[in-house]
């Protein structure tokens, strides 16, 4: 091709030929593509940066997977949570039903002390000094000790003396009975003599004497001697239990313990993919693709020791009121427990949506400012293809034209 001789004007038409075919072929790869930069040759700077924004586009895509998945966990948790609530509902239920049925003795415990002796009667019964009767009677310094099977005991020192821990009528023996929480209700019999009963809510105790209490059991002692009254057909100091009514507080006892039952399965039960925030796992949510955006989701066991619950014993549990509101107090608790963590899994669940739904539009915010750096305008594309189709059709005819000359020459040889 060297020892081909073209003059200026055609190598001038050929050159801007060429470059109108290239312009072209560039013009028709933007429109195919809808990309003005699909190399690093057509703009590197653009095509780099596009490329940076697109990558941590994807990092974060990828990410939204798993804060997907760790929405499920907590939804999972909160489905389980409003299930132990309900579980916990109906146990107390149960607990407070035990409340409504009839006492669960016909014959409560009860003991004496002797008939007072003295050189004056006592008082009248309801008045301020209706033991002692101003400190003339054999009541007068007498004491009485009470050992519960747990905790201290007290002690109350009949006196006509002003002074903490002593009692000087009916109504100050009864008012430092039930501030010492022992069930027992004092009463004064026709002979003067004290009479202690155990109240409703404790009908299920045993009274004794000495200082030594075992479980359930009130121990009275002291320098006035106290004698255990014998229910008939019973044993002295100790209640006589009502059969109908005990049946209906073990049937109670059994249903409660299938609920408790039921409270620890559903609490096993709550898990998605492998995690279970109501049985000891824990939740670690990454949001950015550095991993220095994180939130752990510390998880709890809510079985049912771990809401401080456990299956009740027949014939021990649910006796009497005292039992039942025992039960109730704790079940109470559990509840309020339940109550807390819903309101932290609410807080944790709001943070976690927060964050996939900006993860959501910061993916859009780099897709678009990549799209800015790399995409094509077609408008302007199709605009240029047209133009260059111009411009090369008349290049090929001033390529034409430029050849005149020489086929002149050609026409004189012939």
């Amino acid at each position: 091709m060297s020892g081909i001789v073209l003059s200026a004007a055609v190598r001038q038409n050929l050159l801007s030929l060429q470059d109108t075919a290239a312009l072209l072929s560039t013009t028709q790869n933007r429109l195919a593509s809808g990309k003005k930069v699909n190399t690093a040759l057509d703009n590197p700077t653009n095509f780099f940066t596009a490329q940076g924004l697109d990558n941590r586009a994807s990092d974060i895509n990828n990410l939204l997977d798993a804060i997907g998945n760790g929405v499920q966990v907590l939804q999972a948790a909160n489905t389980g949570l409003t299930s132990l609530q309900k579980l916990v509902d109906t146990a107390k239920s149960i607990a407070s039903q035990v409340l409504q049925t009839t006492t669960g003795y016909t014959v409560k415990a009860s003991a004496t002390s002797l008939a007072p002796t003295g050189a004056g009667p006592l008082g009248a019964i309801g008045t301020a000094a209706d033991l002692t009767n101003g400190g003339t009677n054999s009541l007068n310094g007498k004491t009485f000790i009470f050992t519960p099977a747990v905790g201290a005991a007290t002690t109350i020192t009949v006196s006509s003396t002003v002074a903490a821990g002593n009692v000087n009528s009916i109504a100050a023996f009864n008012a430092a009975l039930a501030s010492a929480g022992l069930g027992l209700t004092a009463s004064l019999a026709s002979d003067g003599s004290i009479s202690l009963t155990s109240v409703n809510d404790n009908a299920s105790q045993t009274l004794t004497t000495g200082t030594t209490a075992a479980a359930n059991n009130i121990a009275i002692s002291g320098t006035d001697t106290v004698t255990l009254v014998t229910p008939p057909g019973g044993v002295a100091g100790k209640p006589l239990a009502d059969p109908n009514s005990q049946t209906t507080r073990a049937n109670l006892v059994t249903q409660y313990n299938n609920i408790i039952a039921q409270i620890t399965t559903t609490s096993q039960d709550a898990s998605f993919n492998g995690i279970n925030l109501l049985f000891g796992d824990d939740l670690k949510l990454t949001f950015n693709e550095t991993g220095k955006s994180t939130l752990s989701i510390p998880g709890v066991t809510y079985d049912a020791a771990g809401l401080g619950l456990g299956p009740l014993v027949g014939g021990t549990d649910f006796l009497d009121n005292s039992s039942a509101n025992a039960v109730i107090a704790k079940v109470s608790a559990a509840s309020a427990q339940l109550r807390s963590e819903a309101s932290s899994l609410g807080s944790n669940l709001s943070i976690v949506q927060i964050r996939q739904d900006f993860s959501k539009n910061l993916i859009n915010v780099l897709q678009t400012g990549s799209a800015n750096l790399t995409l094509a305008d077609s408008n302007e594309e199709a605009a240029n293809s047209q133009a260059l189709s111009t411009r090369q059709s008349i290049a090929v005819s001033a390529l034409a034209l430029s050849n005149q000359s020489q086929q002149s020459v050609l026409q004189l040889l012939r």
